[in-house]
């Protein structure tokens, strides 16, 4: 009786640690990362960094997601559920963005800073940030556009409406 207790506590301390290495390497697989990330975000010697199709599709669909919704935003009448749904479309778009990254790595690693602030506002959005309101969340989003839109050279564009 205890060598069978013996070997339950064997084989569940096992399980537990491949079941963590396994959640491990399935995260690093979906990591996105060609190195540290810069301080803060920069030009690319005074000029816009270079886009690429997917990127360009991801941040237009965030905009117009975001713009959809702009005045209920800011007349602060956007229902949480509402909030959640635009969380989960944005971050939705966030991976497509990623997934389908083949972006230079420097400017790769300056769009890390701007996707940084597009999921600190869908975390707030989703309620996840207790001291951030989900309109914070939504706003945090636009100003994440803003910044693309400054250092990124994306044809066409078009900012939010205000």
């Amino acid at each position: 009786m205890k060598a069978m207790k013996g070997i339950w506590k064997l084989l569940t301390a096992a399980g537990l640690a491949l079941g963590l290495a396994a959640g491990s390497l399935a995260a690093d697989a979906h990591k996105h990362d060609h190195g540290a990330a810069p301080a803060k975000l920069e030009l690319n010697n005074g000029k816009k960094w270079a886009t690429d199709a997917p990127l360009r599709k991801g941040m237009e669909a965030i905009r117009n997601s975001i713009d959809a919704v702009h005045h209920e935003v800011h007349e602060n009448k956007l229902s949480a559920a509402k909030y959640g749904e635009l969380a989960k479309k944005v971050h939705g778009e966030v991976e497509g963005i990623i997934a389908g990254c083949k972006l230079d790595p420097k400017a790769d690693a300056q769009l890390h800073l701007v996707i940084a602030d597009i999921l600190e506002g869908v975390e707030a959005m989703e309620g996840k940030t207790k001291k951030v309101k989900r309109q914070a969340g939504a706003l945090k989003v636009g100003s994440a556009l803003e910044k693309y839109a400054g250092h990124f050279d994306h044809p066409g564009w078009q900012p939010l409406k205000h």
